[in-house]
């Protein structure tokens, strides 16, 4: 995007002090213009109308049309990339929002200091400029009917950052006809809101999904998502696999970090370890995928084509790791494909 062509973003909150946060933070970068603001629903509807912004930035309660009604009516009258700004006290709500459409969401901070307002800075930066570039090729995942039974112990590592809800959940619906196998998702995410994401997910069926624990045992079926702020691991004890979920070290740069969760899974499941990057901003993931690899196991990457942010996927494909690269439509059936030889050879 050229200098001339700022990135359009309309601002909808009905607190007028957020308003004037959220406008001061999107135009510290040169390339967005914050081109208007909205104190509810009823007026970002008719701005948008008007004014055809290129990303929304959403409060989700709000007099008048809140935002549920809002993201409902959008997706029909002018289809535009939203981004949900709530605060850690209404995890559900951002889920809610997210199932109704919501590109991706950014939490508030508890407290406005100088650092929680630079990550904020960062984060909606980062998220906007994401949303812009959405594809417009995503469409439902198309599910296989052929049921393949799968083996019990297949398991596959996958590791997502900006855009990753969405691509998770569309990931586990192409799994749905074949719900024996086991993922470890490591999600980049707040810890206020990782449990709130796995009780979304789990409400989806028909796996069993919950926020990791220490301790966990891996079973068919089950989708263990790595708590925020700490990292999932597995461990083999005796017969069982064991999921641990320890504290971040001074050397981890993510927590919870998909480097981490591919190097426990090489170490332990060796030339039968998968992993799989979906989008992503950073290079989180291309070391364990060197490190998959290195132990004769499989890495897949999303494609650039339905990526939101090919940033993480891209980093592990330049490590020469990367065994197949596919639209993120395309991976739950291949994953199928791999389950189905491994348990004929």
């Amino acid at each position: 995007m050229s200098a001339e062509e700022p990135l359009k973003v309309l601002v909808v909150d009905d607190s007028a002090p957020n308003r004037r946060l959220l406008t001061e933070l999107l135009e510290s970068s040169p390339d967005v213009r914050v081109v208007s603001t909205a104190a509810d629903g009823n007026e970002g509807l008719r701005q948008v109308m008007a004014l055809h912004p290129d990303v929304v930035t959403l409060d989700l309660e709000m007099p008048r049309l809140g935002g549920y009604s809002f993201l409902r009516l959008l997706k029909s009258a002018a289809p535009t990339p939203v981004i949900v700004i709530s605060s850690y006290a209404h995890k559900a709500d951002v889920f809610k929002a997210l199932e109704l459409g919501a590109f991706d969401f950014i939490a508030k901070p508890s407290k406005p200091t100088p650092d929680a307002l630079e990550r904020l800075r960062r984060e909606l930066h980062e998220k906007v400029h994401a949303a812009r570039r959405v594809r417009a090729e995503l469409q439902p995942v198309v599910r296989r009917q052929r049921v393949i039974p799968l083996e019990p112990s297949f398991v596959v590592g996958v590791g997502a950052s900006t855009g990753g809800p969405p691509a998770v959940q569309r990931l586990l619906e192409s799994l749905a006809p074949e719900p024996s196998m086991s993922l470890l998702v490591c999600q980049h995410m707040p810890k206020q809101f990782t449990r709130a994401f796995a009780d979304r997910l789990d409400r989806l069926g028909p796996f069993t999904v919950r926020e990791a624990q220490e301790g966990d045992t891996l079973q068919p079926g089950h989708v263990f998502i790595a708590p925020g702020g700490r990292q999932l691991v597995v461990y083999r004890q005796g017969g069982q696999y064991t999921l641990g979920t320890p504290p971040p070290t001074m050397q981890d740069k993510h927590a919870p970090s998909v480097d981490r969760l591919f190097m426990s899974l090489a170490e332990v499941f060796g030339s039968k370890a998968v992993g799989v990057v979906l989008t992503g901003m950073g290079s989180d993931g291309a070391l364990g995928a060197k490190s998959i690899r290195k132990a004769g196991g499989e890495v897949w990457a999303e494609s650039e084509r339905t990526a939101v942010i090919y940033g993480m996927p891209q980093e592990a494909v330049a490590t020469g790791a990367v065994s197949r690269v596919l639209p993120l439509g395309e991976i739950g059936p291949a994953l199928v494909e791999l389950a189905r030889k491994r348990r004929v050879t």
